[in-house]
């Protein structure tokens, strides 16, 4: 974690790293209006939630259908649960019993209202696609009460997580597919196939 003034803060996300900015830590490099809407520009402004600490729920999607639940808990002291920075990841099936409330909440009642709340709704859903949730309940809330923000839709950028075994890095160089294991993989090709029976119905439906 880090602490600036809020000109620091500013400046950081119009012009970057300057001398106006202060010293930042972080990897990012601001500039975050660069090029205006036409070039993606953007700050969204989002509820913090201090329960990040916690970690977050990554529910990982095919199409309309739940395949997977992640709790992701960033390294002690941190509010990031991003690969790769000591984040610890725990791995849970789509009907897991303690977050029940929340995925019927989001299957049955809010699926069906996340692209037209984006504007988009003659597309279908993404194939292969992720929403993290963060609890912004007060602890000792009942978990039946709890209510789940939404930090993050991705559908550009989504790995396989039962692949990690095969993702180079640092310390592991030389990964490779071969690295993943049997349990592992058999999983990956479910997804794989899921994807190509719910490809096969976008498809079919877009003909119509």
């Amino acid at each position: 974690a880090e602490e600036h003034t809020v000109a620091e803060f500013v400046e950081f996300c119009l012009n970057g790293r300057t001398q106006k900015s202060g010293e930042w830590t972080s990897k990012g490099v601001g500039k975050y209006l660069e090029g205006g809407k036409e070039a993606g520009g953007q700050l969204v402004d989002q509820r913090f939630c201090p329960r990040i600490v916690e970690g977050e729920l990554r529910y990982n999607c095919v199409a309309d259908e739940l395949v997977g639940i992640i709790h992701k808990k960033p390294k002690e002291g941190g509010i990031s649960a991003v690969g790769g920075t000591g984040s610890i990841y725990t791995f849970y099936g789509p009907d897991e019993p303690k977050f029940a409330n929340l995925t019927q909440n989001f299957l049955k009642r809010d699926l069906e209202k996340v692209m037209p709340a984006l504007g988009l709704a003659e597309e279908p859903i993404p194939l292969w696609w992720t929403t993290d949730f963060i609890c912004s309940s007060p602890e000792g809330t009942a978990a039946e009460d709890e209510k789940w923000i939404v930090g993050e839709f991705n559908c550009s950028c989504v790995g396989i997580s039962k692949c990690l075994a095969a993702y180079c890095k640092d310390d592991t160089p030389t990964a490779s597919v071969d690295d993943i294991s049997a349990e592992d993989m058999k999983e990956a090709m479910r997804y794989g196939d899921l994807m190509g029976k719910k490809a096969l119905d976008i498809l079919e439906k877009a003909k119509k």
